[in-house]
C-alpha cells in the first residue's frame, strides 16, 4: 500500500516550485504565440522505479487545467531505458513553463523510488523489511515517503511527533535506558518506543524496559545475531549503520525485523527524464 500525501500539501510544494522557477513569468515562453497547441512526450532515459504522478500533473494543473496528460505508467512500475511514460497536450507556454518543474519532481521521486528498489531487492526472501529514515530533504519528506513506498519499501517515523525513538544523547541526558522510557511512557503513552542500542548489554536494558521497538546500531554481523537470539521475539529489531548495498543482504540474513538506510532519501541520485515537444 502506497503511503498517501494530502493533496493540499502537494498543492503547496508545485506552488512553492513554480514561484521559484517562473517568479514574474516566463520571458522565454513569452516568445512564442499564446494560442498555439502542442503535444509532448515524457521519455525515461534509463531503467527505474517511477513515482510522482501526482506532482507532476500538479504543476500543469496549475498552469493551465485544460492541459491533458495520458500516463502509460502507474508510480511503482518498473521502466527501461527509452520507454515512453506519458503523453501530454495543451498550450506550449503551459508546456515549456512546467517542464522543469515537473521533471524536477518526477526525476527526484523516480531516483528514491528506484533506489528503495535496489535494496529491497538485495533481501528478498530474507524476510527483513526496508526502511526509510528522516534524512530527507527540507520540505519534501512526505513526498519522499511516498517514494519510498512506491519502490517497495516501509516508512518509519514521520517526524519527532509520532513515535518515540530514544537515542543516545536522550539516554545519556535521561541518565539510563529505563528512565529514559519510563519518562517517555509517562508523557507519551499513547506512542510505540524505540530505543537505539549499540552493544548487547544495551539490548537487555531496552528489553527489559518493555519497549516494542529496538535500534541495533552499528553493529557487526556476529553481535547482530547474537541480538536476534537475545530478543528471542520479545521486541521488533532494526539494524542499522554503514549499510550499502554490498552488505544489505548479510544484515537481513542476520535474522532481523527491518533495515534502515539514510541513503535512501538522502543520497539521491535523479533519475533521466526527456520531454520533447511536437507542435500541430
Amino acid at each position: 500500500m502506497l503511503f498517501t500525501v494530502p493533496p493540499e500539501l502537494i498543492q503547496q510544494q508545485v506552488s512553492l516550485a513554480l514561484a521559484e522557477d517562473v517568479g514574474s513569468g516566463d520571458v522565454t515562453a513569452a516568445l512564442l504565440p499564446e494560442t498555439r497547441q502542442a503535444n509532448a512526450r515524457i521519455i525515461c532515459r534509463q531503467s527505474a522505479v517511477i513515482a510522482g504522478h501526482a506532482w507532476f500533473d500538479e504543476v500543469f494543473r496549475q498552469l493551465d487545467p485544460a492541459t491533458r496528460i495520458d500516463w502509460q505508467i502507474s508510480d511503482g512500475d518498473r521502466v527501461e531505458a527509452d520507454q515512453l511514460l506519458c503523453e501530454l497536450r495543451g498550450p506550449v507556454r503551459s508546456l515549456l513553463t512546467g517542464e522543469r518543474t515537473a521533471l524536477n519532481f518526477l526525476q527526484l521521486l523516480s531516483g528514491t523510488a528506484t533506489s528503495v528498489r535496489h535494496y529491497v531487492d538485495q533481501v528478498a526472501d530474507t524476510g527483513a523489511r526496508i526502511l526509510d529514515t528522516r534524512k530527507t530533504l527540507p520540505g519534501l519528506r512526505l513526498a519522499q515517503k511516498y517514494a519510498v513506498s512506491c519502490g517497495g519499501g516501509t516508512n518509519h517515523r514521520i517526524g519527532l511527533y509520532d513515535m518515540v525513538l530514544i537515542k543516545e544523547n536522550h539516554i545519556a541526558a535521561a541518565g539510563s535506558i529505563l528512565k529514559a522510557v519510563d519518562t517517555a511512557r509517562g508523557l507519551s503513552p499513547q506512542l510505540e518506543v524505540e530505543v537505539e542500542v549499540e552493544t548487547l548489554e544495551q539490548l537487555e536494558q531496552a528489553l527489559e524496559a518493555g519497549v516494542e521497538r529496538v535500534l541495533l546500531d552499528n553493529m557487526s554481523l556476529k553481535t547482530l545475531g547474537q541480538a536476534v537470539s537475545l530478543n528471542s521475539g520479545r521486541a521488533i529489531l532494526e539494524a542499522s549503520g554503514g549499510i550499502t548495498l554490498e552488505n544489505i543482504r548479510e544484515v537481513a540474513q542476520t535474522g532481523v525485523d527491518f533495515i534502515s538506510v539514510g541513503a535512501l532519501t538522502k543520497d539521491v541520485q535523479a533519475v533521466d527524464l526527456s520531454l520533447r515537444i511536437k507542435e500541430d
